[in-house]
């Protein structure tokens, strides 16, 4: 019979009880003796294991979008829309996969599946260092095994659902931001990272892309498996994605989310390609910086949407997205660097400050409107995959409008369109509206 050790929490029958395969019964942030205790330090454990295997994840999301500007270097002969699809499809997969990975944690337990969800990432990392050797490789293969990355995209979703259920309502934001954070600046160090592993030695060893993630993915692994835990108060119920799928806000904030995360996501994965085309002298040593003030910028966001209210911060996030996609659109017409440069850096920081005030705004909208905490969850899911979907539509607006106009403009020009709506309808509804008060 298994041993059980049992800590006394409070005065009350009440106790925590470990069980084998670092399973945790009795877990209660909100108890405040409890979370005094040893509940703090627990869950700061596993947050900082899950940060790490978070940020690789969100590596392998974006691989692709270093490795195809420099795969026509290794010898593959591609057309500029290939070369886009290839960077658009692990968007695709990764929103798909964000649902079904968030009922994982509560089926398999956080432990188990953070493990489980990081070493599947040696399929994606593994294929690429094979197919990136083969010029050969037909378009359809190579598309195949691009989509693999987008199991790095869904390892966001069980991650923020797992850590949710450690922390109490005081500090989720702060925990759920710094998990965020960790894992988009993961997009912004294989940028930073790929460039000069492939090219070490002299040569051009793409290979190494994937190959280098072997061993990081191991230790992350190793390391959720020795430090992280299992919560069976974790429970996830899928009637509140389905009452949250008949509420016109979520839909609202999942267009919304799009044009924040979306955008993130979207520029951050064709930065690099971009860069390429329009300035190839420059090469891809500044690709990372957008991804980065990016990451940045989200904690940012929700520091302001806290004191300010989401719903305006938002407004002024689009705003700056509008501006930042002017200012590119200026920079390609006078072909000047480092406007295109700087243009770009707002972009990123006004989707980085919108992708924290969104996520400040959906409890405060749900909590207006009385649709209760379920309501909340089955929204942040629901918004967090359908905004990935950006990432997929930005990439396929550059491919079409280079390969119908010759030129990135008109796709510029349409998301500022989409900008300038979604701020309007943030203004309308959230800001001027009946739910138009400081707390949203």
């Amino acid at each position: 019979m298994a041993v059980q050790t049992t800590t006394k929490t409070t005065a009350a029958t009440r106790a925590v009880v470990r069980r084998p395969g670092r399973w945790i019964d009795g877990w209660d942030p909100e108890d405040a003796e409890f979370w005094a205790g040893a509940g703090r330090r627990v869950a700061r454990r596993n947050l900082t294991a899950s940060v790490v295997a978070e940020l690789l994840g969100f590596s392998v999301w974006a691989l692709w979008s270093i490795v195809v500007p420099q795969l026509p270097g290794a010898g593959f002969v591609l057309s500029a829309d290939q070369m886009f699809w290839l960077i658009a499809v692990p968007s695709l997969v990764g929103a798909v996969l964000r649902l079904p990975y968030t009922f994982a944690v509560p089926l398999f337990g956080g432990r188990n599946w953070t493990v489980v969800s990081a070493l599947m990432l040696l399929v994606p990392t593994a294929a690429l260092a094979v197919v990136v050797q083969r010029p050969d490789t037909p378009f359809g293969v190579l598309l195949g095994v691009a989509a693999l990355a987008g199991f790095g995209g869904g390892n966001f979703a069980s991650s923020m659902a797992n850590i949710s259920y450690f922390f109490p309502a005081q500090e989720k934001g702060a925990a759920l931001g710094w998990n965020a954070a960790g894992g988009n600046l993961g997009t912004a160090a294989v940028q930073f990272a790929v460039p000069i592993v492939i090219v070490a030695g002299g040569g051009l060893a793409l290979e190494r892309a994937g190959l280098m993630f072997v061993p990081l993915v191991l230790v992350a692994a190793v390391l959720a498996w020795r430090f992280m835990d299992n919560l069976s108060a974790a429970r996830s119920d899928p009637r509140a994605f389905a009452v949250a799928a008949r509420l016109p806000h979520t839909w609202i904030i999942s267009a919304i989310y799009i044009g924040t995360f979306g955008s993130f996501i979207g520029y951050s994965g064709a930065f690099p390609m971009l860069l390429a085309k329009v300035f190839p002298e420059v090469g891809l040593t500044v690709a990372f910086l957008g991804a980065l003030v990016g990451s940045l910028a989200r904690p940012l966001g929700g520091v302001l949407a806290d004191r300010l209210g989401g719903a305006r911060i938002t407004v002024v996030s689009f705003a700056g997205m509008g501006l930042g996609a002017l200012g590119v659109v200026a920079a390609l017409q006078a072909h000047v660097f480092g406007l295109f440069l700087g243009a770009f850096l707002v972009l990123f920081v006004a989707s980085g400050v919108g992708n924290g005030s969104v996520y400040r705004m959906i409890p405060a909208v749900f909590r207006e409107t009385g649709a209760g905490a379920a309501s909340t969850a089955g929204c942040i899911g629901i918004a967090g995959a359908v905004g990935a979907l950006g990432g997929f539509l930005v990439a396929r607006g550059f491919a079409i409008s280079m390969t119908t106009t010759g030129s990135l403009v008109p796709a510029l020009l349409a998301f500022m369109g989409v900008y300038a709506v979604l701020a309007a309808v943030t203004f309308a509804v959230y800001t001027r509206g009946r739910l138009g008060t400081a707390r949203v």
